[in-house]
């Protein structure tokens, strides 16, 4: 059972007990993400991530790494687009420890100008990582390009030059405005009692500020173009898209259906048709993102670059195939089957239902059960799927980027139009 409260400072708490495990999940979810930046401070919510484990006003970074392995805790974070997570796994045992070094980590971090200026080196590393990574950086040059000159398509790493020239007094200003009790929600999962853990969290996060600045998001307006930047690797790289549903919207399970027919699955319609029929690709599939505004339905190819233009040709077609034609049932099935059986599997940890709970406090301020979520799965109809696909993918052209060994090559843009 998920229990919910909003406690005295403003900080909202969510447990689910689950007394069959041994551990327990906690994390501090941050409702700020890269998306809030100015643009001219793009990446400093990543990187004062990394700053929070360098050390707090008690404790060195060394403290902070034997305190969690000391009780054989698993401690992590990471930053997205609208939101940031520090979280750790420990025996139910460990709660009160865990507790307190997470507080410590998010309530009082050093900011050490030292370590700032040690951290910027290890962030642009990072950033060089993107670009030698070409299936990571043609996702990147995509996102820029379709959401250009909005937040969202920012990288939220940011760049060399915004990350250099971050301060001292800049990350303890975003800090002060961004770190309180309005915008965390803090989930925990496991061998549990909410009482119990209500308790503790009161006492950890006791000297939260209670109020700071809230997001105020801008809705992104897509302009499809299609570019092709040269790189010289040993094959091109492919990422098409369209914009798809925001977070909440009422027909959100018929996409994730039609994503997993499309290329969701090892028995999708691209990964049948590109790699197992044709051998052009190892790795083809295709993906949603979905924000609180937005979203994007996006396919991603590696391939020979003398192979290019027919992938394109043949992801196309089976778009324009899903708007066009009835998905027949037995296809419906399995890609019912295949979501219903993943969810379920992957919330068979306590890490996982802790992240569950708290993403669906972010974006629904409500609690879906599982069953709930099965049954709206269940419901898609091939009906349902063609509405959506006619929605999705009337009218639109494709936007596009291609990265690999392509100087001087060029795909006709009607081609990408799937009217």
């Amino acid at each position: 059972m998920i229990v919910r409260e909003v406690l005295g400072n403003g900080l909202r708490l969510l447990t689910e007990s689950m007394p069959h495990v041994r551990s327990i999940s906690v994390g501090v979810w941050l409702t700020r993400g890269s998306r809030h930046e100015p643009e001219d401070r793009s990446g400093i919510a990543h990187f004062v991530e990394h700053m929070l484990f360098k050390g707090t006003a008690t404790r060195s970074a060394e403290d902070i790494a034997q305190a969690i392995d000391s009780i054989g805790g698993q401690l992590d974070a990471f930053t997205s687009k609208e939101y940031a997570s520090y979280y750790i796994k420990v025996l139910d045992e460990h709660l009160p420890r865990a507790l307190d070094v997470l507080s410590d980590i998010v309530l009082h971090p050093a900011l050490d100008a030292d370590d700032i200026e040690r951290e910027k080196k290890v962030v642009l590393e990072e950033i060089k990582m993107v670009e030698d990574t070409p299936d990571d950086l043609v996702h990147e040059l995509f996102t820029q390009s379709f959401w250009e000159g909005h937040p969202l398509g920012r990288p939220i790493l940011g760049t060399r030059e915004t990350v250099e020239a971050l301060t001292q007094e800049s990350l303890r200003e975003y800090f002060r405005r961004v770190y309180t009790a309005n915008n965390f929600v803090i989930s925990a999962a496991g061998n549990l009692e909410h009482a119990y853990v209500r308790a503790l969290v009161e006492k950890a996060f006791a000297d939260i500020e209670p109020r700071g600045d809230v997001a105020a998001d801008r809705a992104p307006i897509v302009a499809p173009k299609f570019a092709v930047r040269n790189k010289d690797l040993e094959q091109s790289h492919i990422c098409l898209g369209t914009a798809s549903y925001a977070q909440s919207h009422g027909d959100r399970y018929v996409t994730y259906v039609l994503n997993t027919l499309l290329g969701g699955s090892m028995s999708s319609r691209l990964f049948q048709n590109v790699r197992e029929k044709r051998g052009l690709a190892y790795a083809v599939f295709s993906g949603l993102s979905a924000y609180r505004d937005a979203g994007s339905l996006t396919i991603y190819a590696g391939c020979a670059s003398e192979a290019v233009g027919e992938v394109i040709d043949l992801t196309v077609e089976e778009l324009r195939g899903i708007k066009n034609t009835e998905v027949p049932e037995a296809e419906l099935r399995r890609a019912r089957d295949h979501i219903k059986g993943s969810l379920v599997l992957s919330l068979e940890n306590t890490a996982s239902r802790m992240s569950h709970v708290a993403r669906q406090e972010i974006y629904f301020d409500r609690q879906f059960s599982l069953d709930e979520t099965l049954e709206g799965i269940e419901r898609v109809t091939a009906e349902g799927l063609q509405r959506v696909a006619a929605d999705l993918f009337s009218d639109v052209v494709l936007a596009g980027t291609v990265l690999g060994p392509l100087d001087g090559w060029k795909y006709p843009a009607e081609r990408l139009h799937l009217g």
